[in-house]
């Protein structure tokens, strides 16, 4: 990086989260530092929802993503707008009634203290260790770039995002995410425009998008039914809806935001923003991944997208191998490079043949087969190596092709979505831990200073949790589906509970405390020793824990009678 680049990247965070402390200065109470004194608009409401879920693992790996395996993991948000929808009617006019500081507040008044608590610890376990990932993504992957200390970073990071979420409250979150937000668009926008540009100069936009369908880059749809396939039609709408109805229905780090709005109204119409929205943003930092990939059938990719595995391979005992293996990729991809250029100029005239297609992907396979060969030699110098490198694919471009200050912004978008998430995160951890287990257990009538304070520690306390935790995150293989695996071990237990508790009025409280351990095992058990794609089980860990909690019900009125 060069001096602009990191005037750009420490004077833009520095803004950030100055505005954000200085927009938070007139809160009052605690209903001013948890809730923001509900004085929010949809607006702000709804970019500090987009911005949450919008973590630096959007940027990092969704195009790499795109560029390795086609934009089909769109997919995974077809069930969001219905979810919306659903969330928006029922969950927040409830919600808004009973003047809730948490989402599991609710559940006391509809089950027990008991049920209350055990759903709020699951989502603690779950978010904290999320917010551990949110932290970490964006040095893991800068450290292997620029050569940081992935220790230091972690540290720094975790600090600045603890200063203003510890200082400000949940205000201070929304007011920055208002600006992350902004500089994330305009920065995805510059760096996807850029790629188009930098196409040789005979190729179209138009050329390029048809270059990446015919290669499977484009594959938005898939309707085959398939258990074992993460992102079809099925897998999105069925398991997406009831991870998305878990996430904005009964997540704190996004029910806290909409918690926030001036009225029902205010928050019903962000979250359907955010449902229309979502979809065509994340479309187009996946086909920001697919451009990507036409780009580097013209120019060059290293043989390993992550810098510093090469460094260790080329300081290694085996670099001789290594340098040979390399040789014979250089050699490999010019001959796929003429081929891709034959292809696109048939293409272009209308003359192109299978003949040529398969002359193509056989060049492709061929320089693949290197790639893997230079993955295997890593994996023997080091066994313990990470050989996924898909979240290194579009830094690699932002670092060898952008001018200076547009590598800086392109940073500051990845600190900027690292931030806004972790948060979100750290402010409903602590929103959480303190009106569901310190408040309602331990001091429920103290004032209201007493409450922030400790608000305050347990922000700090949560910060301190996801830095430890993410100095563990180095080994979690494509990231964005590292966070939403996590999501899905828990979501679909929590959203179970919460669907009977609105819902299914015959289940009573032990039944529905019963279910919630009968759901999470059977979960665990069927994500260690089953073969299902992890977005169906947010739809099985919700089915298990209806079902569960009606038999139990059902039986206990037998028992009874």
């Amino acid at each position: 990086m060069k001096t602009l680049d990191w005037l750009v990247l420490i004077g833009t965070t520095a803004f950030i989260v100055l505005y954000g402390i200085w927009k938070s200065r007139k809160q009052k109470g605690v209903d001013g530092f948890l809730l923001s004194g509900n004085s929010l608009p949809w607006f702000t409401i709804s970019l500090s929802i987009i911005a949450t879920q919008a973590s630096a693992v959007t940027f990092l790996s969704v195009p790499g993503q795109a560029y390795t395996d086609g934009m089909r993991f769109v997919l995974f948000y077809l069930g969001l707008p219905l979810a919306m929808i659903v969330v928006s009617a029922t969950m927040v006019p409830i919600y808004y009634k009973l003047h809730v500081y948490t989402a599991y507040e609710y559940l006391e008044t509809r089950f027990n203290v008991q049920v209350r608590t055990v759903v709020a610890f699951l989502f603690l376990i779950q978010r904290s260790l999320s917010a551990g990932i949110s932290i970490a993504a964006p040095v893991i992957i800068l450290s292997a770039m620029f050569g940081w200390d992935v220790f230091w970073g972690n540290l720094i990071s975790g600090l600045v995002i603890v200063l203003y979420t510890v200082t400000g409250g949940s205000e201070a979150v929304s007011q920055t995410q208002k600006l992350q937000m902004g500089v994330i668009l305009i920065g995805m926008a510059l760096a996807g425009v850029w790629i188009v540009a930098g196409l040789p100069p005979d190729v179209s936009l138009y050329d390029a998008v048809r270059f990446a369908g015919i290669n499977d880059k484009l594959n938005t749809m898939d309707f085959k039914f398939d258990l074992d396939n993460r992102y079809n039609l099925w897998s999105g709408l069925i398991g997406g809806f009831f991870l998305q109805m878990a996430y904005f229905g009964t997540d704190q780090s996004q029910v806290g935001r909409y918690l926030g709005g001036k009225s029902i109204a205010q928050s019903r119409l962000a979250l359907l923003f955010n449902g229309i929205f979502k979809i065509p943003m994340q479309f187009s930092i996946l086909f920001i991944g697919a451009m990507l990939f036409v780009f580097y059938q013209f120019q060059q990719p290293p043989i390993l997208f992550n810098p510093s595995s090469i460094e260790k391979l080329r300081n290694s005992e085996l670099k001789q191998d290594f340098s040979s293996i390399e040789s014979q990729y250089n050699q490999a991809f010019a001959l796929q490079q003429a081929q891709a250029k034959t292809l696109m100029a048939a293409q272009q005239n209308g003359t192109a043949t299978a003949s040529q297609k398969a002359q193509y992907d056989q060049t492709v396979k061929q320089t693949q087969a290197y790639r893997q060969q230079a993955q295997d030699l890593l994996k023997k110098q080091d066994p313990t190596a990470n050989t996924n490198d898909t979240n290194y694919i579009f830094l690699d471009y932002i670092t060898r092709y952008l001018p200076a200050g547009m590598v800086g912004l392109l940073i500051v978008v990845i600190f900027a979505a690292s931030m806004s998430t972790a948060s979100s995160e750290l402010n409903a951890l602590s929103t959480t831990t303190l009106i569901d287990i310190y408040k309602r257990s331990f001091k429920p009538d103290a004032s209201d200073d007493h409450y922030i304070w400790v608000s305050k520690g347990l922000t700090l306390f949560w910060g301190i949790m996801s830095i430890f935790f993410a100095q563990l995150a180095g080994r979690l293989g494509t990231l964005i589906e590292a966070v939403n695996i996590l999501g899905s071990l828990f979501y679909g237990t929590i959203l179970g509970i919460f669907l009977l508790a609105f819902y299914v009025r015959y289940v009573k409280t032990q039944a529905a405390f019963a279910a919630v351990f009968v759901g999470q095992g059977i979960i665990f058990f069927l994500f260690f020793y089953a073969n299902i794609a992890y977005l169906w089980l947010n739809f099985v860990g919700c089915a298990v824990v209806v079902l569960s909690a009606l038999t139990w019900q059902w039986g206990s009125g037998l028992f009874k009678k």
